[in-house]
């Protein structure tokens, strides 16, 4: 209502006015981003989209802060968290700087290993993760392979039977497991699997299951499933790396107590698998 010298007067539907200077406008609060956020997204963008080709020089950080009106310490923040995503390698000294890289397998290889030890997955989900992709990786190695990528098959071979020891066959045998993702020339399957290769390693690592039994049948699948890739048999590539993938993991169940996977804060603490 208003109120006058008289008698008050009232508005419609029994509301008073709002006093004046003041706005029915309300507003809700707002997140604000960052400016490192800002600026690293604008940079990420240019990456990913090929505008910033590998290996070009990002501006020094003095020239950032000028450029974009950022404080040293947001900028410095901006090149970090490209750096731990893997866009930006830093180089040191005289001719050092950020340099501007494309993302790798390892990128991959990261995030697999979080997942796996931040979300305790079960040994089970890796067993099934590699039934469900190493068949069709056979496939497509049968489909696509060339002389290099059966060479790394049998040299795989080779080392298995060879191995001295269970850390050299455990070795060994992730490293003919990837050679043949590797042969399937599909850079998102071979990626997979790099980044599970750790697990792999990890998940067979049972004195009590890698015995010579288990390491004779190993290799006779590996050279079948090679023979079957070399020959350019896809259904017999599919057929026998289903049979072994699928028979290697009953078997790992049955013998190993474990029911998640226990990966080492440091994966490059382990040897160096699938080379």
């Amino acid at each position: 209502m208003y109120i006058t010298d008289e008698v008050p007067v009232t508005e419609p539907h029994g509301q008073a006015p709002p006093p004046l200077g003041r706005s029915h406008i309300q507003m809700a609060p707002m997140v604000v981003p960052k400016a490192s956020d800002v600026l690293a997204n604008e940079l990420r963008e240019r990456i990913l989209s090929g505008e910033l080709p590998e290996g070009t020089p990002l501006p020094p950080e003095r020239e950032l802060v000028l450029q974009t009106q950022m404080s040293r310490p947001s900028v410095r923040e901006a090149l970090r968290i490209l750096q731990v995503q893997g866009l930006v390698r830093i180089k040191a000294g005289r001719t050092g700087g950020a340099f501007v890289q494309r993302p790798g397998r390892e990128s991959m290889a990261n995030t697999v290993s979080l997942l796996i030890r931040g979300r305790q997955l079960r040994m089970a989900a890796l067993l099934e993760t590699r039934e469900a992709i190493e068949p069709f990786c056979a496939q497509l190695a049968a489909r696509y392979r060339n002389d290099e990528d059966i060479a790394a098959m049998e040299a795989a071979n080779e080392a298995i039977e060879q191995a001295g020891d269970i850390p050299a066959f455990l070795k060994a045998n992730v490293d003919w497991h990837i050679a043949v993702a590797n042969a399937s020339h599909n850079e998102l399957l071979s990626g997979l699997m790099l980044a599970l290769q750790p697990a792999i390693y990890t998940a067979t690592e049972n004195e009590s299951f890698v015995n010579e039994v288990v390491r004779a049948t190993t290799l006779r699948a590996h050279r079948s499933v090679t023979n079957a890739v070399r020959d350019g048999d896809v259904d017999a590539a599919l057929r026998r790396m289903t049979r072994h993938v699928h028979s290697y993991a009953e078997a790992v169940l049955a013998a190993d107590e474990r029911s998640e996977i226990e990966l080492p804060a440091d994966t490059s603490a382990m040897p160096s698998l699938g080379n």
